[in-house]
């Protein structure tokens, strides 16, 4: 259950309220606020509660900077400190001048590229493309003379190498990206 308190205006404000952060509204007329509490059977707000709200909302803004500072004095409540865009190029050399521990990770994934082959081993090369992509043997012949292209994306260093291995030992030059 949450112990929020809202407050919704019922009428206009006696006091001056803030719309946006450089506009400062004058409002004339009586106050009447009505308490709501989330999340809670009851609608009516506590009148010692009520009493207070009241009386802070007549504070002047020097007296309300002076509450604050009473009640952090008073509850033990420290000051949260919020890093400043100064400080952060601070942080970001100190962490550059630590010594890097984690080592390099090595690349799992690689892209097989066909870069040229022999043009004595281009029939070869042409019946591996078809077995390896599927293609029919036009669509292979066309894949293998418009070299460089990529045969494979996204393959395991295992089966990149036995690609690779496989289409070098035919004729082929090819690449792991």
């Amino acid at each position: 259950m949450s112990l929020s308190v809202a407050v919704r205006p019922s009428l206009r404000f006696a006091a001056s309220r803030v719309v946006s952060s450089r506009q400062v509204v004058k409002a004339t007329g009586p106050c009447i606020c009505q308490a709501i509490r989330h999340n809670s059977t009851s609608t009516e707000a506590n009148p010692k509660i009520s009493s207070i709200v009241d009386q802070i909302s007549g504070l002047t803004l020097l007296e309300t900077a002076d509450l604050v500072a009473l009640l952090k004095c008073r509850l033990n409540i420290q000051d949260i400190v919020i890093p400043s865009a100064a400080a952060a190029p601070a942080a970001a050399d100190a962490a550059a001048a630590e010594p890097e521990s984690e080592p390099v990770q090595e690349k799992t994934m690689f892209n097989v590229k066909l870069e040229s082959f022999e043009t004595s081993a281009k029939p070869k090369i042409i019946k591996e493309v078809k077995s390896l992509l599927g293609l029919n043997l036009v669509e292979s012949k066309k894949f293998v003379e418009s070299a460089p292209k990529i045969l494979r994306e996204n393959v395991t260093k295992e089966d990149a190498e036995k690609i690779k291995a496989t289409l070098e030992g035919l004729g082929a030059k090819i690449a792991l990206e």
